[in-house]
């Protein structure tokens, strides 16, 4: 382990580039393919996923994309590609892994579904999707059948969480449209362009329950999860109402949001119009793309950024007590600098490590534009791309859009889609991998200057071997507490690493460490030095009263 010394920003820092290039010098060489062929197929302009998880379990990050392109599976056709971390580099390991699937790929979902202590993986498609087992050796087992995972259609998001508290993980998957190959759109202008979704039948989300053992039945309409329809994209398991159960918010394109709370029975309640989290401040449904849940003001309970179209502005939903949630897009200072762009994958995390979260979104076009001058890519695609964003947090959830000092960042012009984030060279920091469509995937490293300490939490429930998706991890320094969520999911596509990560500022220790696991149980654990890993076990704290 690297342990990060407090770096000071020095003068002129502000003009430092924050972030590094490092997906050459890492060994990351993957181009993600559309098969884009003159047709303007929806599915084209919506890939792809990635996914920064520990395959192997040797305590570093390894890497997986998913692919498209629209051909008949054979040696020929792009597959998705698979990393493994050897030291300083990745190497391709694709060939031999089992996950090299040919299928039109989307996004993808990583969790233990039989509590062996190995992380399975779940790839949603265009077209039938696919549940890898991991046989331990970060080889990997296509048991879709065999294990009932057998979807079908347009997946899109998918996360995993144990929503019925049995001790298994489930599986969530947001889902899109019916889509007509043949049906042909154009712009304003009358010029050939991509569909939008409105143009085909949105289609409900899948729920599918581990019985036991990573063996998995569909849970049906009684769920109540098919009362409200929507064009899926982005989803978050999270217990946004503190009952000990772990509800969904869903993100849909041109539809009302869903909150899904869940009744403990089985069944599930839509209340996002009740809590403020179906439409923006307007009353209109929005493009909802990708979603995060996470608390940006420090209040200690959840609020939720969703990304949206051009025009549109991303949206902050903030927590308001036990009423629900408040449009808070204005006052947070991130409508207007988000306005010009299509928003898609996104992520919070503590950037220079001063204790509040920021915000990172990768943005690209869904509709033609003037080709941009600057793009990265050649036609038609310089059509659609764009800059990615950082939102600075001021504290209290106020935030100011970052210009050069992040440039290696924000100054490429792609079509960015996922956005998976994890601490790749384990120096304490957290770095950002990129997916683009019909681009090559960027690997950021964090190099921004550092304001403060960071701790990286572990919480594992024994009795299941692995890491308890769900929890909430509450750090105390000093009179200033902070929290996360231990939880891979979220964002657009994509899957990140589940470790409950604090930036702390100027302190030279935590005080303590509090758990409140999935089902409610509530352990206070002792603090001790910073700039470390810690893990922690289920059982090994004092509980709370």
């Amino acid at each position: 382990m690297v342990l990060a010394a407090v770096a000071t920003a020095a003068a002129g820092a502000e003009t430092t580039s924050w972030f590094t290039d490092a997906t050459e010098s890492s060994g990351l060489r993957f181009v993600h393919e559309t098969g884009a062929a003159g047709a303007l197929a929806m599915p084209e302009i919506m890939g792809s996923g990635a996914a920064l998880f520990d395959a192997d379990g040797d305590g570093d990050l390894d890497a997986y994309f998913t692919n498209g392109r629209f051909a008949e599976p054979n040696a020929a056709v792009p597959r998705n590609r698979f990393f493994r971390r050897d030291g300083a580099k990745f190497v391709d390991a694709t060939d031999g892994s089992g996950l090299g699937d040919p299928g039109y790929g989307m996004g993808v979902a990583i969790g233990d579904i039989d509590n062996d202590g190995d992380l399975d993986v779940f790839v949603s498609n265009y077209g039938p999707d696919r549940l890898f087992r991991n046989r331990g050796d970060a080889t990997f087992a296509d048991a879709t059948a065999s294990l009932g995972a057998e979807l079908s259609g347009w997946s899109s998001s998918a996360v995993f969480l144990d929503y019925d508290g049995d001790g298994w993980l489930d599986l969530y998957v947001a889902r899109y449209v019916v889509h007509d190959p043949g049906k042909k759109c154009s712009d304003s202008a009358g010029r050939s362009d991509y569909c939008g979704p409105r143009m085909f039948p949105p289609v409900h989300d899948m729920l599918l329950r581990n019985v036991g053992r990573g063996k998995f039945e569909p849970v049906g309409a009684a769920s109540g999860l098919q009362s409200a329809i929507g064009a899926g994209l982005g989803v978050v398991a999270r217990d946004f109402d503190g009952d000990a159960r772990i509800d969904l918010y869903v993100a849909n394109d041109g539809y009302a949001n869903q909150l899904w709370h869940n009744l403990g029975t089985g069944k599930f309640k839509d209340v996002a119009p009740l809590m403020g989290t179906a439409y923006n401040m307007d009353g209109e449904a929005e493009a909802g793309m990708g979603v995060v849940a996470a608390d940006f003001d420090g209040d200690l309970d959840l609020d939720l950024f969703v990304t949206h179209l051009a025009d549109e502005s991303n949206t902050i939903y903030r927590r308001d007590g036990a009423t629900g949630f408040d449009d808070a897009t204005g006052a947070s200072g991130l409508a207007t600098g988000s306005l010009p762009f299509t928003g898609f994958g996104t992520a919070a995390l503590d950037l220079e490590l001063d204790g509040d979260l920021d915000l990172v979104v990768v943005n690209g076009r869904v509709a033609r534009a003037a080709p941009r001058k600057d793009a990265g890519v050649a036609l038609p695609w310089s059509r659609f791309a764009e800059p990615n964003q950082i939102f600075v947090n001021r504290g209290s959830g106020r935030f100011h859009v970052a210009g050069a000092e992040a440039r290696a960042f924000v100054e490429p012009v792609e079509v960015s889609r996922g956005l998976a984030i994890g601490d790749v060279d384990d120096d304490g920091d957290v770095d950002l991998l990129v997916s683009n469509a019909q681009g090559p995937a960027r690997l950021y490293r964090n190099d921004v200057p550092r304001r403060g300490r960071w701790l990286r939490v572990r919480a594992i429930d024994p009795r299941y071997s692995r890491d308890a998706y769900g929890a909430t991890v509450i750090v105390r320094t000093g009179e200033r507490r902070r929290m996360r969520s231990i939880d891979p999911g979220g964002g657009y596509l994509s899957s990140g690493d589940p470790r409950a990560h604090f930036g702390l500022g100027d302190v030279e220790r935590v005080d303590g460490i509090e758990v409140r696991w999935p089902d409610g149980l509530v352990e206070r654990f002792p603090g001790g030095a910073v700039d470390r890993d810690v893990t922690l076990r289920r059982g090994d704290g004092k509980r709370a009263s």
